[in-house]
């Protein structure tokens, strides 16, 4: 017996067929293999509670010149202090003094009398000291991390010890006289 040639009407049925169960397959599998994926990349998302603490708004009226406060803002304490105009001379007569990471006053404040950090300490992560009374301030008035002795100064600027940088300045900005959103 003969064979059909290639371009044969049975051959070219029975190769539309098998291209199209190919096709078919495929598709089958890419949505089967997408369906069985996609639970695992949403749960990489964040979660509601992450994205709900992703913005935090601070009311200032209550905070009284001179006090510090501390709260969380994506899972790190943030230290805000109103500084009285002692703090704020003391931060500016000491701008262009000698410092590991040089900044100015200005350059760290929206409002001078507003200071708003990520209270960590650059060195090895740990929460400084000062944010409540009695605590050490550290040789220029600022906050100490004991863990390793490291000092900032009244704008959150590392002044000694073994801290390399500034304490970070978290994205806020001012949406009124006494309203702030950190985030």
């Amino acid at each position: 017996m003969v064979d059909a040639p290639d371009d044969a009407p049975e051959n070219r049925a029975a190769k539309g067929r098998r291209d199209f169960l190919y096709v078919a397959t495929a598709t089958t599998g890419a949505v089967a293999t997408g369906a069985a994926i996609w639970p695992l990349v949403n749960s990489m998302n964040p979660s509601a509670e992450v994205r709900a603490s992703a913005l935090v708004e601070v009311d200032l009226s209550d905070i009284d010149t001179g006090a510090r406060i501390t709260l969380k803002w994506n899972g790190r304490p943030i230290f805000i202090d109103h500084r009285p105009q002692a703090r704020i001379d003391a931060a500016r007569a000491d701008d262009n003094a000698p410092m590991p990471d040089p900044a100015t006053d200005a350059e760290r404040v929206q409002r001078p009398e507003w200071l708003v950090v990520i209270g960590v300490c650059t060195h090895l992560g740990c929460i400084p000291l000062g944010q409540d009374v009695g605590d050490p301030l550290g040789d220029w008035g600022g906050w100490f991390c004991p863990c390793h002795g490291s000092h900032y100064d009244t704008a959150g600027r590392i002044r000694k010890g073994p801290a390399p940088l500034n304490l970070y300045l978290p994205p806020y900005r001012f949406l009124s006289d006494s309203l702030i959103r950190i985030g």
